[in-house]
């Protein structure tokens, strides 16, 4: 599994907002949507990059050093063999800091 790090890209003369996450396997990047804060915004571009790869699960959130943009590390445990996403213990981390992320249906 690897770590997924996104970075907020500011608009040019060409494109709006956006958002990018990065992985060593590749990237996504996702327009900034103005309707979700911050946090929500960089969740949305890690769940676009999750997707993309097959790796659903639980995700936890970091914040970067630089402030411009956060790290996303995956939980133990991941999707139990019944395909049913595990959630972390309450107690573990704080349950504003991470996301979910399931395949489409």
């Amino acid at each position: 599994m690897q770590a997924i790090e996104t970075k907020y890209l500011g608009p040019t003369n060409f494109r709006g907002a956006r958002i990018k996450a990065s992985a060593e396997a590749g990237s996504v990047t996702v327009p900034y949507d103005h309707a979700l804060n911050v946090d929500e915004n960089h969740d949305a571009a890690c769940k676009a990059l999750v997707r993309k790869w097959g790796w659903f699960g639980s995700w936890i959130r970091g914040a970067l050093p630089s402030s411009r943009g956060k790290v996303y590390v995956a939980l133990n445990g991941y999707v139990s063999t019944d395909g049913h996403v595990k959630t972390p213990h309450p107690q573990a981390v704080n349950p504003c800091d991470y996301i979910i992320v399931r395949p489409e249906v």
